[in-house]
């Protein structure tokens, strides 16, 4: 039996503000309300330049990243192959990150700008271009680039630098020691209250979506009582999902969700106006690319709109909000890839797909609310948001099959949020810790339940979603420092990778090449960079097993020595070592001897075979350390 693994003060000390904001809600649910969203519409008033700023950093980082020298680091040892098979990963991914809302707002968003464009005249054609082309922006790599630049670093600075999935641990190169007190508590709280909360308000849009396809298709009444009984079986479904762990049961359910949708999709593509989508995809994809850097900081400074707070700058703070979800929840499926592959998969393949997806669907109500429904599309939108997907359904083919696949399709939606939701909690609350007792995961899955039954109940979920985006903003910055965090380290691994012969003149590689490394220089780096690195991992070690580390210097080596019991020690030395050069090199002697050349050399009490780390940097070294660790500890 797993023994029950959490951090005491990130569980119950978020769990206690969960029930404290739950309790201020339902006690005064309009009061509540009105001060969430006066303080929401303050901070976007206010801090909107921050967010249009903060997004468009963001992006540029995780492209340099991805596609820049840093691209060929892997999330993990330079051996580790990634934990899941590409479809599976994405499947995975795009479940997690975009989820409900795609369902919800596939018809809603495009016809909500086609009826009321920022800056063009209200249902004409030029308006149908801005509405895609504005909801290509909202979706587009900028969303992502939020999620991929937190995955990356928790990814990074778990899977490669042997640290614990904890937000805090991407804040390492700057906190240093300070990530393992009550700052490094206080940042893994917000980001389990901003996950709580912003997973409870998605599936308070996802419950109403599918009761109101229930009442809309099967006159179903849509009351709060089967709003209770829909969150009750959905989440009793995440349940079962979310104890069968992320290689089984979330993995499964979002290759499900995944194929629903492709169906769906398609349906539409093939009974809707082909020939106009698949003109309209390109087109729209090319006003995309054409507005991108425009879009990009526009702010509407001189010619103010509310448009922009309701809207582009309401996604940011949304995406921002989500994203400790989202990236953690990438980050632990993302073992084994490259920074390139994980920023290419992450940045531009969901992205690819929701195009596709907001086309089919967007431009198709569009055609329709112009032609068929002469406006009864755009007039479900503005009666109700819920409704609007099955309003639109029925001006197609098979309405009754393709609606009853909607709501099927919201409700795995639902499941995949919900899980995965629970799965990143508990990894949080827990330290990092990939296996847990299943009570935890139970635990954080009737949380999520309760809480957005609750709201929906007391008609909170209005007043906590302003809640949630608010904390976006003390978020961002805690972003920035993680890309700050990120780009330092990477470089630093960069350094340690690219050995120094690679940097150095022609001349000087055919001299490493042929001229074998004396003892002295060996010594040299092995007091400059092996011992340091040694230290280092010592020093950390000291916190949390004082009485089980050793670190010994003299006669030439540096040894670490970890664990009491002489059957489960683990030992680690790091040491000059002669080794003949090759036979055929021109340095061979006449007499026939063989010379030799030094290495600084490693070796582990359960592997004698030596490892070559000759020229690593302290990084590089600590790295190597940090790695043989974790096999042992596997092992």
């Amino acid at each position: 039996m797993i023994k029950a693994q959490i951090v005491p003060r990130v569980f119950w000390g978020a769990s206690a503000i969960v029930v404290a904001l739950l309790t201020v809600t339902l006690l005064m649910p309009g009061r509540a309300d009105v001060a969430f969203k006066a303080a929401q519409a303050w901070t976007i008033d206010t801090f909107g330049w921050f967010y249009i700023a903060s997004v468009a950093v963001f992006l540029v980082v995780a492209l340099i990243l991805g596609f820049g020298p840093a691209g060929k680091l892997k999330l993990g040892p330079d051996d580790a192959e990634p934990d899941f098979p590409y479809v599976s990963w994405l499947a995975m991914l795009f479940a997690a990150g975009m989820g409900i809302g795609l369902m919800y707002f596939a018809v809603a968003e495009p016809i909500q700008h086609y009826i009321s464009p920022p800056e063009v005249e209200s249902g004409t054609i030029l308006a149908a271009r801005e509405a895609m082309a504005i909801t290509f922006h909202h979706y587009g790599v900028h969303a992502w680039a939020i999620y991929a630049l937190v995955g990356l670093s928790l990814a990074f600075f778990t899977y490669r630098k042997g640290m614990p999935l904890t937000l805090r641990s991407g804040l390492s190169p700057i906190l240093g020691k300070r990530i393992n007190g009550p700052l490094g508590d206080v940042i893994d709280i917000f980001a389990v209250c901003g996950t709580v909360f912003g997973i409870a308000t998605s599936l308070g849009f996802g419950v109403s979506q599918m009761t109101s396809g229930l009442a809309y298709n099967y006159g179903v009444p849509d009351t709060t009582a089967t709003k209770v009984v829909v969150i009750l079986v959905v989440m009793g479904a995440a349940t079962l999902s979310v104890l069968s762990g992320a290689d089984r049961g979330v993995r499964r359910l979002s290759e499900l969700n995944l194929m629903l949708a492709v169906l769906l999709m398609l349906f539409v593509l093939a009974v809707g106006p082909t020939l106009f989508l698949l003109r309209a995809l390109i087109q729209n994809f090319g006003l995309y690319l054409d507005h991108f850097v425009k879009r990009t900081f526009t702010l509407y400074a001189y010619e103010p709109r509310a448009w922009m707070a309701d809207w582009t700058l309401f996604y940011w703070a949304w995406w921002i909000a989500w994203s400790p979800f989202v990236g953690m929840f990438i980050a632990r499926i993302s073992r084994g890839r490259t920074m390139r592959e994980f920023v290419t998969g992450v940045l531009f393949v969901p992205t690819a797909f929701t195009f596709v997806w907001m086309t089919v669907f967007g431009n198709t109500a569009i055609a329709l609310d112009l032609g068929a429904a002469s406006g009864g599309i755009a007039d479900a939108v503005q009666a109700n948001l819920s409704t609007a997907l099955f309003k639109f359904l029925e001006y197609l083919p098979a309405a009754g099959f393709t609606s009853t696949l909607a709501i099927i399709l919201v409700g795995v939606f639902f499941v995949t949020s919900a899980d995965s939701g629970a799965l990143v909690i508990d990894t949080l609350t827990s330290g990092g810790a990939e296996e847990t007792p299943r009570w935890q995961r139970v635990y954080w899955c009737v949380l999520l339940g309760v809480t957005a039954t609750l709201l929906l109940v007391a008609g909170g979920l209005g007043g906590l979603q302003a809640a949630t985006l608010m904390a976006a903003l003390p978020f961002c910055f805690i972003m920035l420092l993680l890309a700050f965090g990120l780009v330092r380290q990477a470089n630093a691994d960069l350094e340690g990778i690219t050995l120094a012969d690679e940097a150095a003149p022609v001349s000087e590689r055919l001299k490493r090449l042929f001229v074998p490394a004396r003892r002295g220089e060996i010594m040299r780096q092995l007091q400059q960079q092996g011992e340091p690195a040694l230290r280092s991992v010592y020093d950390a070690l000291q916190q949390d097993m004082p009485s089980e580390c050793r670190l010994d210097m003299g006669d030439g080596e540096v040894v670490l020595t970890v664990g009491t019991e002489p059957e489960r020690r683990f030992v680690y030395r790091l040491f000059p070592r002669p080794r003949p050069l090759a036979a055929y090199t021109a340095l061979e002697a006449p007499e026939g001897r063989r010379s030799v050349t030094w290495t600084l050399a490693a070796q582990t009490n359960n592997d004698p075979r030596f490892r070559d780390l000759t020229d690593f940097s302290q990084d590089q070294i600590a790295g190597d350390v940090l790695a043989q660790l974790k096999r042992w500890r596997l092992g």
